[in-house]
């Protein structure tokens, strides 16, 4: 088994902090973004582009009970972790705010990159062919040509992922931007 370059306490630890790192990071958003028209166009259509990814990603994602290689996983192993990355520089982008900016990159290294860790070795030992498909797709460097079949993108596991719930989330947050650039 692979070791993981964050120690476990550290890593299970942070994996704890997620959701509450969530919230810091929705009143940081509000309190520090300044958007103007065209920092609002732009950000909200690279943020729609990181959901349209995690949409994708969720409908390939049968969690837990098989191991995730079509779709966005024969480019990428962490197309959601990707998706949500862009999502927030697209919101990072609308707020215009360099310290949001510093923050957001700040969770996403501090507080993701050992969540993905933890997954990984959830999914070495939930899934024996892990190791194979982790030696041919890369974790967050897509590649150019799909490692494996794309197979075909099923609306029941977007629904069963509750991925509609990240929709939501972005909606608000250009309510809130919106209501930022008026007043």
């Amino acid at each position: 088994m692979k070791a993981g370059i964050f120690p476990k306490p550290y890593a299970d630890t942070v994996a704890r902090l997620r959701v509450p790192a969530g919230f810091v990071l929705a009143a940081a958003f509000v309190w520090l973004s300044s958007p103007s028209p065209p920092s609002l166009i732009l950000g909200l259509i690279l943020s729609v582009l990181g959901l349209a990814l995690r949409a994708w990603a969720a409908g390939h994602i049968a969690k837990n009970e098989s191991l995730a290689e079509t779709g966005p996983y024969a480019f990428v192993r962490n197309p959601l972790y990707i998706g949500t990355l862009i999502a927030a520089l697209g919101l990072v982008i609308a707020g215009r705010s360099v310290i949001l900016l510093a923050v957001f990159l700040a969770v996403f290294l501090l507080v993701y990159l050992p969540v993905i860790e933890l997954e990984e070795q959830h999914l070495r030992k939930l899934f024996p062919a892990y190791d194979a498909y982790a030696r041919r797709v890369p974790a967050l460097r897509p590649l150019l040509r799909p490692a494996g079949p794309v197979g075909r993108f099923r609306p029941r596991l977007y629904w069963r992922n509750q991925e509609y719930n990240a929709l939501f989330a972005l909606a608000i947050a250009a309510i809130v931007l919106i209501v930022k650039l008026i007043y």
